[in-house]
C-alpha cells in the first residue's frame, strides 16, 4: 500500500479536454486520489507545453476543436513519446480508428464513466510502467 501511495504522490496525470466542467471534475477526482494533475484545454496546449515530458498517464477527450485526441496521440508517437493514454468520449461510435492495437492506448471510456473504472486503469498503467 505504501508503494501505491508513493506512486500516486509522484505520478503526474495530464487531463486534456475542451469541456471545462469535465476537466475540473477530473482534476478534483485525481487530486483527491493523491495524484499530481495538470490540465489542458486543447491538444495543442498539451503538445506545446512541458506536458509530454512530465506526464506519466494522459487522459484525453477524443473530439476537440483544432486537434483531436487521436491526432494528438499520433503526433506524440511520431515524436517518440510513449505516454499511456486513456481516451474519454461523449461519442463512443465516433472513433473507428481507435483499436486495441493503437500504440499506448490503455482504454477508451464513454462519458459518463465510473470513477473507479478510470482510477483502476490509471493504477494498472502506472504499475506496469514501474
Amino acid at each position: 500500500m505504501m508503494q501505491t501511495n508513493q506512486m500516486r504522490n509522484t505520478a503526474v496525470i495530464a487531463v486534456v479536454d475542451d469541456d471545462e466542467p469535465i476537466r475540473i471534475a477530473l482534476e478534483s477526482l485525481l487530486r483527491s486520489s493523491g495524484y499530481q494533475v495538470k490540465s489542458y484545454c486543447s491538444a495543442l496546449d498539451f503538445i506545446n507545453s512541458n506536458g509530454p515530458w512530465e506526464t506519466h498517464c494522459l487522459i484525453s477527450d477524443i473530439q476537440m476543436p483544432g486537434m483531436s485526441g487521436v491526432e494528438m496521440l499520433e503526433q506524440l508517437n511520431a515524436q517518440g513519446f510513449t505516454i499511456p493514454v486513456i481516451f474519454i468520449t461523449g461519442y463512443p461510435g465516433a472513433a473507428p480508428c481507435i483499436t486495441a492495437a493503437t500504440p499506448h492506448l490503455v482504454a477508451c471510456l464513454p462519458k459518463p464513466f465510473a470513477a473507479d473504472k478510470l482510477l483502476s486503469h490509471i493504477e494498472t498503467t502506472l504499475q506496469a510502467k514501474r
